[in-house]
């Protein structure tokens, strides 16, 4: 019996969900991106940070960041070369609350909000600390 997926933390969400090609009467099925490959697009080409450094912030093992990221490239030439519509939807994720101790790697929302509020993050996120999305 497969292990279950462990929930990857996110500390950006998108926030365009939909991207649709200029040309009209478009009929094609659209590429779903889920959330958890947008966070590593995101972490790794936009932010510059290594699959290590990625996987350490997502709180899941490097050869998984490595599979999602291999998905989530597939899934943009795919929209990218075929001219499909994309949409970020779905994924196994929980988003963070600004306590993930890596979250300094990389642009977190819940880090800059408490930082500028003068709050003050923990020493890290555990598997009860936030819910699963599915």
């Amino acid at each position: 019996m497969p292990r279950p997926t462990k929930c990857r933390m996110i500390c950006r969400f998108p926030q365009t969900l939909e991207f649709i090609p200029a040309k009209e009467n478009i009929t094609q099925e659209p590429v779903i991106l889920n959330v958890d490959e947008y966070e590593t697009i995101r972490l790794i080409d936009s932010e510059g940070l290594s699959q290590e450094q990625c996987s350490r912030q997502m709180q899941v093992a490097r050869t998984t960041v490595q599979k999602i990221y291999d998905s989530a490239r597939r899934k943009l030439a795919s929209a990218l070369v075929d001219g499909r519509p994309l949409k970020i939807e779905g994924g196994e994720y929980r988003i963070c609350s600004g306590s993930n101790q890596f979250c300094g790697l990389g642009s977190c929302y819940m880090q800059d909000i408490l930082q500028n509020h003068e709050g003050s993050p923990g020493e890290g996120c555990d598997e009860h600390h936030g819910e699963c999305h599915k």
